[in-house]
């Protein structure tokens, strides 16, 4: 009984670390040495996400080899996974390197109008977005430029099996059903729509910022739309594809 009482106390004392594990650690800039304030840290295991504090601090829960995904502007960043000196240690620092940036060369367009409105607004061309209703979803799809065969482009796009589509939602189940888990975390909510580089919802999605334009546009989103809209806007139309690409491909 004695020894049953023993396993017991020590089965349940380590399901409750295990459920309320959590890791704390401190980034500071690697030249200066200087604590990171509001450093946005997500686990990309577990989808939770935190922001480093005034003194670069943050806890985040978290596993020995969850990946963490560490971004703030103006610096690269950076992936680092979780290892038991985490646990043992609560001094883990976590160096950030600045960015390096050039100044590109700016190049603006001038018209030559008249003061006629009848007739400059015939000389600034205007992009024109149109949306796409499918009978049966709810929701429609956005025509970043107009050209006749649109419609059967987004159609013939999530039924044809060699499409970057097909091999983005048919093959990335894991990555995909965090997206619903991105939406209950309210941290990684407020992180990704304060965000516009698509690289930490990439990094959640296992794909490049590049990859995910391209998943946009076979998904027919303007490009203005994907210009301009922050991560957590990306990530709604992502999903919002994604569930209208299953319904399609559950007719098919």
């Amino acid at each position: 009984m004695r020894y049953f009482a023993v396993f017991f106390f020590f089965f349940v004392t380590s399901f409750a670390f295990a459920q309320d594990t959590k890791i704390s650690a401190t980034v500071i800039n690697d030249n200066t040495l200087l604590p990171l304030a509001d450093v946005s840290v997500i686990n990309l295991n577990k989808v939770k996400g935190t922001t480093t504090n005034a003194s670069g601090y943050f806890e985040l829960v978290a596993e020995v080899n969850d990946t963490l995904h560490i971004s703030t502007l103006g610096y690269k960043s950076i992936k680092v996974r979780v290892t038991n000196d985490w646990f043992k240690t609560k001094s883990t620092k976590i160096k950030m390197t600045e960015k390096a940036y050039a100044l590109e060369e700016v190049v603006i367009n001038q018209y030559n109008l008249t003061g006629y409105l009848e007739i400059d607004y015939k000389i600034i061309p205007i992009k024109e977005n149109y949306r796409y209703s499918i009978s049966g979803l709810s929701q429609g799809y956005e025509m970043g430029r107009y050209s006749p065969g649109a419609f059967s482009k987004v159609v013939g796009s999530i039924f044809n099996p060699a499409d970057m589509l097909y091999n983005f939602f048919g093959k990335k189940p894991t990555e995909l059903k965090r997206l619903k888990e991105m939406k209950k975390d309210d941290a990684v909510k407020n992180l990704l729509s304060s965000k516009f580089d698509r690289e930490t919802l990439g990094a959640l999605l296992g794909v490049t910022p590049n990859e995910i334009a391209e998943i946009l546009e076979r998904c027919n989103y303007s490009e203005a739309f994907i210009k301009t809209a922050n991560d957590l806007q990306i990530m709604d139309a992502i999903n919002e594809c994604y569930e209208e690409y299953k319904i399609l491909k559950g007719k098919k």
